[in-house]
């Protein structure tokens, strides 16, 4: 039914409304369960809670269930249009000129990619739209049907109420960053499209009630239970989704909804409508061989013809990616179905009204040519053997290319082993989706050179999808060609300097490689590109601290701890990350003389780290405060956090770690004039605990010792054998010792 709900009332039509008929096409319970969607409720809830659980097997029954619903429902439309040369003159603007601008758009979403996320953003977009269309077009011919037109009070109420009940489900597409790189978003903030759709979900059911209980004064509720059900069925099929998603914080995806059971659904109930107007027209035409049988397998045959070999065709012979040329016609197709669709159900239409409400005083005879391309069409429909045997061998053969189609899907999604992978990519090389997925088993089974060659592939055949030219370059990293993924990241920048992903990586790749300025200059642009990108800010902070830029680099710390508290949840398994970064931070500040804002962020730094259950981070913010302590004189409170950071070295942590921090509490008691006998103590433990680690921190805690016993002289003989009484009398000195020292 009309995707434009502009169907008329006619409420001046007041011999219609004065005698009421049967509002049923076929009978109560067919018409009821598909026509008017009562089937909505069990279907919803059963694809629900099963698909999330098994979604490759369910994937398949979708794409078999296309064959019967989804794909006959398109070809149902264009057999309406083009199946008499006179329908097909009366609708030429449609069937050529809108056509032929769809043909076009077509061609060039296949030379330049970045045309099809439009593309396919407005096919999701109207889908639901073109569903609202058809739920109420089948509401008003079953009001008026029953000889209950709706006023135009009752109309529009109805309308409106049919709008809004779109516009919720549109408002929720556009909610936030779109999960789907081929569907574009708004990216409307959920505080204004909350609020919005509530009013809106408030209106639908307000206006519904109105104008239900408003008809149901001039008619019995039998008479309405087919718009009753309608009603139900919209509201099952708009509201409820948006319910659930802000109940239950479940996103509503786009492309599930508008290509999962709801089209199905939306399908079976189109075909539902459209075999009985084709069976009363060929009646109204005097045709007594028309068969419903025969009518399905035209359709079949016609939607396999409308999906299937368009993009083999393309993909064999012109190597483009089939993946891109399906989804292309997947969504072209179902917009010149939308505009057809829109210009062909119109109960204005009075051969269409006498058809569908049992007015046959209103049909007109349509006009025939005999033009050439009229004697075409009219042999093609024929029954001489030419005719017959033409269209008996294009059936057979759509057919069977539907099967083929259906055997390269089944290989490429649900069984999708490497073997079924790998007889999917012999049908059809050129798919970029199928040599992703192809690379993906054969990393999972260590054929690395194999998904290397089929990101390889999946990448040249599809040139423009950024994505995949990127999936590549990662390949060759992990290969080993850092070389080939420099190169090939020169050239991906070349065509997108602000793909801050692209720079990210192009910028370890230049730091590997030997290019630090180049790197640098990279992870910039970067961030100037996607602040929000949390690697770049971290990578170009790390780089700038080993060039000596500590506050510059403080900056790009901040900027990431900033990024990561804002989306804490996409940066879990960071937290050491974290909490080196808040450490680096308060490094600058207190560098700066900011020893407050330094010492907040240790302070921060080591609750982290103790929650982490990380005794190296714990304990290297606590000496790193400690160091700001003593810079601001308060030289117990720098005692005090030694001495937790060295508990926790030598209780949870690591030699290394604990040598780091004796030689640095060592550093700190000689400064603070301490007993030299505790001095000498820790960079004894310092250099006991480095001695199986040969360098320059071991040197560095010789020299230290060496001074220690220096100073000592000969009382430095006895001490060796007191080493674990010293340490706990150095771990045990009062805040007052450090006090009295200072003076």
């Amino acid at each position: 039914m009309s995707s434009k709900m502009s169907i008329p009332t006619g409420t001046t039509d007041q011999g219609r409304n004065a005698s009421p008929g049967s509002p049923w096409i076929y009978r109560p319970g067919v018409d009821l369960l598909i026509g008017c969607g009562a089937w909505s409720a069990p279907l919803l809830v059963f694809t629900n809670y099963v698909s999330p659980r098994s979604s490759t097997q369910w994937s398949f029954a979708f794409y078999l269930l296309a064959l019967l619903f989804n794909y006959p429902h398109f070809m149902a439309t264009v057999y309406r249009a083009y199946h008499s040369y006179g329908e097909f003159r009366k609708y030429r603007y449609f069937t050529v000129h809108i056509a032929l601008l769809l043909a076009a758009a077509g061609l060039i979403a296949h030379l330049w990619y970045p045309l099809l996320p439009w593309i396919f953003t407005l096919y999701i977009c109207w889908s639901p739209w073109h569903y609202t269309g058809q739920n109420f077009g089948l509401l008003m011919m079953f009001g008026r049907r029953a000889g209950l037109s709706p006023s135009e009070g009752e109309r529009q109420a109805l309308h409106l109420a049919f709008v809004a009940s779109y516009l919720m489900l549109l408002f929720s597409f556009h909610t936030g960053k779109s999960p789907d790189p081929l569907i574009l978003s708004l990216g409307l903030p959920l505080k204004f499209t909350l609020p919005v759709r509530a009013m809106l979900g408030v209106f639908f059911l307000a206006a519904s009630v109105w104008a239900t209980t408003s008809l149901a004064k001039r008619g019995s509720w039998k008479a309405l239970l087919p718009s009753i059900t309608l009603i139900t069925t919209q509201f099952l099929w708009f509201l409820l989704p948006s319910v659930i998603e802000l109940v239950r914080r479940h996103e509503v995806l786009a492309t599930r909804y508008s290509s999962g059971i709801l089209a199905v659904m939306h399908s079976a109930q189109y075909l539902w409508i459209t075999s009985y107007y084709q069976e009363r027209e060929a009646q109204a035409e005097g045709k007594t061989n028309w068969s419903f049988a025969g009518y399905l397998l035209t359709l079949v045959a016609g939607g396999i013809a409308l999906f299937i070999p368009g993009p083999w065709i393309i993909s064999r012979v012109f190597h483009a990616d089939f993946a891109t040329s399906f989804l292309t016609f997947t969504a072209l197709v179902n917009l010149h179905h939308f505009i057809l669709d829109g210009a062909l159900w119109k109960l204005r239409d009075s051969r269409i009204a006498s058809l569908l409400l049992d007015n046959p005083d209103e049909q007109d005879a349509s006009e025939s040519s005999e033009k050439a391309l009229a004697v075409a069409f009219r042999w093609l429909r024929g029954n001489t053997v030419g005719a017959r045997a033409l269209r008996i061998s294009l059936v057979a053969a759509l057919l069977l290319w539907g099967a083929v189609d259906r055997l390269h899907f089944y290989w490429a999604n649900v069984s999708a082993s490497l073997s079924s992978l790998q007889r999917a990519a012999r049908l059809n090389p050129d798919d970029s989706a199928l040599q992703t997925r192809l690379a993906q088993a054969a990393d999972q089974a260590g054929q690395r050179e194999l998904a290397l060659r089929a990101l390889q592939s999946a990448a040249e055949v599809n040139p423009g999808n950024m994505s995949l030219q990127e999936a590549y370059a990662r390949g060759l990293i992990v290969g080993g060609r850092d070389q080939d993924a420099y190169a090939l990241y020169e050239r991906l920048l070349e065509r997108s300097p602000q793909n801050a992903n692209a720079l990210v990586n192009y910028g370890l790749l230049a730091q590997k490689l030997g290019h630090p300025e180049e790197a640098v200059d990279s992870w910039q642009r970067a961030v100037a590109a996607d602040p929000a990108q949390t690697n770049a800010q971290l990578y170009l902070a790390q780089a700038l601290e080993l060039n000596g830029e500590t506050q510059a680099a403080a900056r790009h710390y901040r900027a990431y701890l900033k990024e990561v508290a804002k989306n804490s949840t996409e940066h879990n398994g960071e937290g050491p990350t974290v909490i080196s970064a808040l450490i680096k931070v308060a490094d600058a500040d207190a560098a700066s003389q900011k020893i407050g804002e330094a010492l907040t962020s240790y302070r921060a730094a080591a609750q982290f780290a103790e929650k982490l259950k990380d005794p190296a981070l714990h304990s290297l913010a606590l000496v790193h405060a400690a160091d700001a302590q003593e810079q601001v004189g308060s030289i117990g409170e720098a005692a005090l956090l030694f001495q937790q950071a060295l508990v926790i070295d030598e209780t949870e942590g690591e030699p290394h770690t604990a040598a780091i921090d004796w030689y640095a509490y060592g550093q700190f008691l000689h400064r603070r004039k301490q007993p030299e006998r505790l001095v000498f103590a820790c960079f004894y433990r310092a250099q006991d605990l480095l001695s199986t680690n040969p360098g320059k921190e071991l040197d560095a805690a010789a020299v230290e010792l060496k001074a220690s016993e220096a100073r000592l002289g000969l009382a430095v003989r006895a001490l060796p054998a007191q080493i674990s009484r010293l340490l706990s009398e150095a771990l045990s000195l009062p805040s007052s010792a450090f006090t009295i020292s200072s003076h």
